[in-house]
């Protein structure tokens, strides 16, 4: 850790980053984000197959947080807009929660974090979405980045 935010210029102003001297290479970031259940709602959904009056609740959530890592640019201020090269987001279940993993992959001279971190939380958002009207008690909780590579900087 360097103590320095990115995002501020030497004058200490708000700045996007200049990646432009940055050499372009493979980045790779994956993401997770949990989503808890009350019990009678986890009961009810696998009853059901995770099926709604909308459709496959976990396929939604999942084609929600693939176009989600590709509009980050869009969500995020400071963002650069990346050229994605694979967006992946496989769910597991365990214990009354659904956990989200989001992977993304690009060629660029900046890293794909915020990426997999965008797909991850609005997949999960897209599970609460489908299912708020069963319970408001619906928890998201520990979004967080996995790893990353590439760049200056790795993390696994």
């Amino acid at each position: 850790m360097n103590g320095k935010l990115s995002h501020l210029n030497k004058k200490k102003e708000l700045s996007m980053v200049d990646v432009a001297k940055k050499e372009i290479t493979e980045r790779h970031a994956i993401a997770c984000a949990e989503v808890k259940f009350p019990k009678e709602v986890w009961e009810l959904l696998q009853k059901r197959k995770w099926i709604s009056q909308k459709g496959s609740i976990l396929e939604v959530a999942k084609i929600a947080g693939i176009q989600a890592a590709k509009q980050t640019a869009m969500l995020i201020p400071l963002c650069h807009v990346l050229p994605l090269s694979w967006v992946d987001i496989q769910m597991a279940m365990d214990q009354q929660k659904v956990i989200i993993h989001a992977q993304v992959k690009t060629e660029a001279k900046t890293g794909v974090e915020m990426e997999a971190l965008t797909a991850a939380s609005v997949a999960a958002l897209t599970l609460y979405d489908m299912c708020k009207a069963l319970s408001h008690q619906i928890i998201i909780a520990n979004t967080r980045l996995i790893s990353k590579v590439g760049g200056k900087s790795t993390m696994l």
